[in-house]
Formats: structure tokens, sequence, C-alpha cells
């Protein structure tokens, strides 16, 4: 290795990272701790280190120097000087290769090997010993990206959060088997932005696709050993940088295109993004990059004894959100996936661990202040996953204004209902509702809640009416791993059946589920492949699994072709109903002399129900009434929004029952647009004549809509 063969000049503190300004490469990097810091320099290959420079100059903390001659793809690293004290907080170690925090591409692989350790693995005194291995040959190397892009014309969907349909998917498994995908783009960035792949998203319906983690993650060296790999990504190591496992190119600019081709076709990207610990685990983990860069900065360490880490995740670390750097690295990320990426938000993994300024959870933290006052990230969708594993980590509505939710309670109350649990009438209510009493206090809307009965993390829809139990013996845990409160029901038998009665309530139970999701107030999101019946066997915790029992297959039998048509289908009314899709809470009273409240919940009795029956451990069927001309809203023009009547029926319940409808609601015929118990009549041809009592099947919904406006000629009004 040579020394000093390129000219180096000064530079700039900022921007943080290798920045490419036409004519050099400027690299800049924080450390509060270091004593000194060396950049090396790769050949094209990332093999040998061909230069080391000394950062000579310093700002505030940050060292910094200006590289005339480097150009894009220049392959680097860095190597930090400072003490080896584990018990004073610190981890430097100039043995090891350290990537930048700000790379905007890596190249190349984590070869797992105990060189990776900034300590001597097996040592008696455990990671008290430096060790003096070099790890360069193991790591991946920091990429200099020439950041140009022809974005053109695009321009973000900005779809409203009430209109949003959100598809949670992977972004391999969606098309690693998609036939019609050209094989060399199969599971990539390329792929997702195949005609196969909008053609098929655009007829389904949905509006915004939200990407598992894309920032660069490493697969765990358990994993590795037993031929396993962290599949959905819950591992960051690069908070800039797109995982480049999905891409076919290796360039950056692959995404970018993904994003460009997602928009022209109105589809937002949401990136699921894990910014509360990083893939460098507990006291005793490896050291790729924010360990030996600044170990006491970056990290929450115990306040009695630093040599340890503070864990509110479950993955070993936490990022010490209180220290202005850490959260300017976010902010920063946050800031160059939208204007530099074009994405359109963000569901930010165990959001509650990123609030935590000392113990508590503080939803006035500086994270949240930060966002709130920025004037581009506040301006995009923000998801928060509201929960983590520290004390009162399940903040579930008390996210700021601003904020989206997934709604844990809202999937735990569909469950249990369907499942033909007792005692959840009134919760079920508020679930349909938009979740009024999460919401409601703090000044948001029924969008806070994103609704969902399945995701990444769990049964998937198939599984859920399939499995009484968890099967996770592939996960190599001895079925350990994975939630054992999965609130599911395999309708008579555990796991695949040819038995048609027991298929024929599957079938039902998976539209009672996805017509619930599709017709509640809030934001749907619905797991990719649960429109076709994807089955992971029983799996509730696919993590590790890169391999058939994750990825979605695309030879659909006459049974799933039925359901993803059914899926498709129900999306589009909901788009064309407003009541569905209401921007407000229902008042529960009459607005504007319209003679009727704007929503009625009724007994299958043919009464109202009462403050009483709210808690019936029996009651398992529910009448919801909407009044579609109190919807009392407008759209973006001023135009007063109006709709047709509906009403939906639920019967959780295992027997029929005959639901009848009061005489303010009798008087009038509906079409039949929905019965679970058969196929979705989009066109409502047939007729209900609300005199007679409705036969509502056991484990069923209808959806029946008013046949035309309510007239006083036609019956009675409610007063």
């Amino acid at each position: 290795m040579k020394k000093n063969q390129m000219t180096v000049w000064p530079g700039e503190p900022y921007p943080l990272g290798a920045t490419w300004n036409g004519e050099g490469v400027n690299f800049s990097i924080f450390s509060e701790n270091a004593e000194k810091v060396e950049l090396c320099l790769f050949d094209p290959k990332g093999r040998q280190e061909i230069e080391r420079i000394e950062l000579r100059w310093q700002t505030d903390q940050i060292f910094h120097c200006y590289l005339p001659d480097a150009r894009p793809d220049q392959l680097y690293g860095y190597r930090v000087h400072g003490p080896y004290d584990p018990r004073r907080g610190h981890r430097f170690n100039p043995r090891k290769l350290l990537l930048d925090p700000y790379a905007k591409a890596l190249r190349g692989a984590f070869q797992w090997s105990d060189v990776l350790f900034g300590y001597r693995v097996g040592n008696p005194r455990e990671d008290l010993v430096r060790d003096r291995r070099d790890s360069a040959a193991n790591m991946p190397k920091c990429r200099v990206v020439d950041s140009a892009f022809t974005w053109g014309d695009d321009r973000p969907p900005h779809t409203p959060w009430h209109d949003t349909v959100i598809y949670e998917l992977h972004v391999k498994g969606f098309t690693c088997q998609h036939p019609e995908v050209p094989p060399m783009l199969r599971g990539t960035y390329a792929g997702l932005g195949t005609g196969p792949s909008l053609e098929y998203l655009q007829r389904l319906g949905v509006t915004a696709v939200e990407l598992m983690p894309v920032h660069a993650f490493v697969d765990d060296r358990r994993l590795v050993q037993q031929g396993l790999k962290n599949y959905w990504g819950y591992n960051s190591i690069g908070f800039f940088a797109p995982e480049m496992r999905y891409s076919a190119n290796g360039l950056v600019r692959e995404f970018k295109t993904m994003v460009k081709t997602l928009h022209s076709a109105g589809i937002e990207v949401i990136l699921d993004v894990v910014y509360n610990h990083t893939a460098e685990g507990n006291h005793l983990g490896p050291t790729f990059c924010f360990r030996g860069i600044d170990n006491a900065s970056y990290y929450r360490l115990m306040p009695d004894d630093p040599r340890y880490l503070m864990d509110f995740t479950g993955c070993g670390n936490t990022l010490n959100m209180r220290h202005p750097r850490v959260l300017q690295l976010i902010m920063d990320s946050l800031r160059y996936w939208v204007m530099e990426m074009h994405v359109d938000g963000f569901r930010f993994d165990l959001a509650s661990a990123l609030a935590r300024e000392l113990h508590e959870v503080d939803r006035l933290s500086a994270f949240f202040d930060i966002i709130h006052q920025d004037p581009i990230i506040s301006q995009v969708k923000l998801i928060a996953e509201p929960w983590d594993l520290g004390e009162g980590g399940y903040q579930v509505g008390n996210f700021p204004v601003g904020w989206t939710e997934w709604n844990g309670i809202y999937r735990d109350t569909v469950r249990a209902y369907w499942k033909g649990d007792g005692s959840h009438i009134g919760e079920i209510a508020h679930r349909l509702t938009g979740s009024s009493d999460l919401y409601e206090k703090s000044g948001r809307r029924p969008y806070a809640s994103i609704n969902f009965v399945t995701c990444h993390d769990g049964f998937t829809l198939t599984d859920l009416v399939s499995y009484d139990h968890k099967h996770n013996e592939a996960n190599l845990e001895d079925n350990r791993d994975g939630s054992d409160h999965n609130l599911s029901w395999n309708c008579g038998v555990e796991g695949p059946t040819d038995d048609p009665e027991i298929m024929t309530i599957r079938a039902r139970q998976k539209r009672n589920f996805m017509a619930t999701l599709l017709l509640s107030q809030g934001v749907p999101m619905i797991l990719s492949g649960d429109e076709i019946g994807r089955s992971q066997g029983g799996n509730n915790n696919g993590y590790c699994q890169d391999s058939e029992l994750s990825w979605q297959n695309w030879q659909l039998d006459d049974e799933q072709q039925g359901f993803l048509d059914f899926v498709g289908q129900l999306i589009a009314l909901r788009k064309r109903h407003p009541a569905f899709c209401r921007q407000n809470f229902f008042l529960g009273r009459q607005l504007k002399g319209a003679g009727i409240d704007d929503i009625i919940w009724l007994q299958p009795h043919g009464i109202e129900m009462t403050d009483e029956e709210w808690g019936d451990s029996y009651a398992r069927c529910l009448g919801m009434y909407l009044a579609g001309d109190a919807i009392d809203e407008c759209d973006s023009r001023g135009r007063h929004i109006e709709d047709c009547d509906h009403l939906l029926l639920f019967n959780a319940h295992h027997e029929e029952i005959a639901f009848q409808l009061p005489p303010y609601l009798a008087a009038r015929s509906w079409q039949i647009v929905l019965d679970t118990t058969s196929s979705l009549n989009e066109a409502g041809t047939n007729l209900y004549h609300g005199r007679d009592p409705y036969s509502l099947q056991a484990r069923s919904l209808v959806w029946l809509r008013a046949d035309k406006p309510r007239s006083s000629g036609e019956g009675p009004e409610k007063l």
C-alpha cells in the first residue's frame, strides 16, 4: 500500500459522506471521541487497499478532506483511531475497516469471520481485549456515487391519505417467481418496475407500495451458519445505501428508475425504515461502522456501566437519539430518500424507540419535534409502528399530529371478532369507524389508523384461517420463535385439507376479513400475496426464509384467481363510495336537517343498540348504517361530498340470524352488493326488500346499498 499518491486538499465538513461535485470528491465523517481518522482507498474490485490518507482537517468534530483526482465508483472505507476502553464506552480499533455512515452505495458482501469483531472472540475477558487482525478483506466497501439522474417530469402522486390503499411487499419476494418478468430482472428493483408488475398493481387497485427494508443490511452470522438469510432485512447498516442484492445492475439509479416508473403508474413508494438499531448488535457484536467510529456517541449506553448497551429493540442496541449528530444522520437520511430518490413516505420500525429521551417514551421528544418542523419530511407520509420492547413501549394512539400508525388493536379486534370470541361488539364498532377512541382527542383524523389484519410479521391471511398454532420449524429454533398470540382459527383442521365444508368456511372467512378491512374507516393495508392465497405453511415468523415459503407464487388456480378478482372489485367499490373513505370521524348525530344520524348501530331485532348492549358477551351480530347525505365534507374543489346510503351487517356467530331492519330503513329497497357466503355482486342487481328479515348466514358479512336516495314518500324518517 502506497501513501498519499493522490493530491489532498482540506475540503469541507459538509455535506457529510463522500460527495462528487463534478471535479473531485469531498470526504467528511463525524466522530466526537476519535483521535485520528484515516481514509482508505481500494482498487476497483475492492480487494486491495491502494492508499491511506489521514484526514488532518477537523471542523466541529468532523474530519474532512478533498481529493481532486477521485472520481465516482471509487471504493473506500475508514479506519478510526482512539481508545479501546469498553468500560468507558469506547471501542476504537484501527485494524477494523469501517463503513461510512453516509455511504450512498456499497460494493461486496460481509464475509463472516472472527476478524469482524473488535475484540478477541473466545478470550476469557470477552470484549475487553482488542483484536489486532485486519478486517478489510471481509468487509464490503463504500462506493462514491454520481447522483445525476434524469427525473424528467416525475411527479409524486400525492394520493390523499383518505384515498390511500397500501400494499406491503418484499422487493425480491414479489417478482422472483413472476413468469412474465424477464429472468434477469426477477427479484429486483427493476423487476418491480416492469410492465407486468405495474399492470398487476394497477389492476388490483392499490395506490401505494410499502417496501420492506431496502436500506443496506446484514445477514446475521447465526443465520448464515445455518444456511439461512435475514430475508426481511430489519438489520440495517447503511441508511443511505439501497440494498444491492435487489439490484439487477448494481447501480443506485436502478432504484430511482423504479420509483419514477411506479409514479408514472400513479403508485406511491413508502419505505419501511429501521432507524432504531443497527446490525452491530450488543456489546459482543461485530464492528462494521458506528461502533468503531464512535460507540459512545451513536449508541445508548447503560449509565451505570457504559460497557453495555441499552436495548429497547430486542436487537442488541438502540441508536442514541439524544445526540444531535445521530438525529442529524437520520434526518439527512430521510431527506436524501425524499429529495434524491423521490420516495413518498416512510414506515418507521419500532418507532417508540426513537421517542425515548431517557427511559420513558416521550411523545414530544426531539425527534418528533424535528420531523414536525422540517419542511420536507413533514410533507410526506409518516407511519409509525407504535411499539418497542421497553417499559411503556406500546404507544398506539399516542403519536403526534401528522403521524399515522399501524393499528395493532384493529388487527387483534378484527381477528378476535371473526374468530367468534365474545365481548367484542363495542370494540369492533370503534375499529370499523376509524378508532376515534385512539386518535380523535389528539386532533387526528380516521386516516391516522393504518388498518391491517395481516402483515409480514405473523400469519398470512390463508394461514390465519388454516392454523391454530404456529409452525416455525424451518427457522431452526425449535418452534420457539414467533408469537403464540395469533387469534387464528383453523376452521376445524390444522393445515391443508380436502374437506369441502372446511374449505368453504375458510374461503368465507377470508372474504370476511378482506371485506371488513376494505369497508372500515381508515387506511387499509394489504399484505402482498393475501389476495391470491399465499401460504407460509403456518410459519408466522418468516424473517429468515428467503425461499418459496415466502415468495409470491404466480401460478394461480381457479379459487385463487377468484379471490384476486374479489379483492380488486372490492377496492374499486371502496374508491367509488366516499362513505367508506371519510376524512372526519362520525358525529353520531343528525346533520343539516338530514332527518337521520350520520351513523346508526343496529341489533338484529330491528332496534338500535343501547349503551348496555355494547358490553354483552354473547353478542356477535351487528348492523351499521351509513347515511350518504350526511358526510359533511368537501372535495379538493370545495364541492360537497355525498354518497348513497349503506348498510353493513356482521354475523360472527356460528348460526344463521334473521336480521330485521327498523321501520325507517325497512320501507326502502336495497341492492345486495356483497354477501360473503357467495360472490361479490358489484353491479348490485340483486335486491332486498327491507320489510322481510334478511337471512344473515353464519360467519358472514353483507353489504347493502340503497337502491335510490331517501325520500319522505318511501317511509318514515327517523325523528
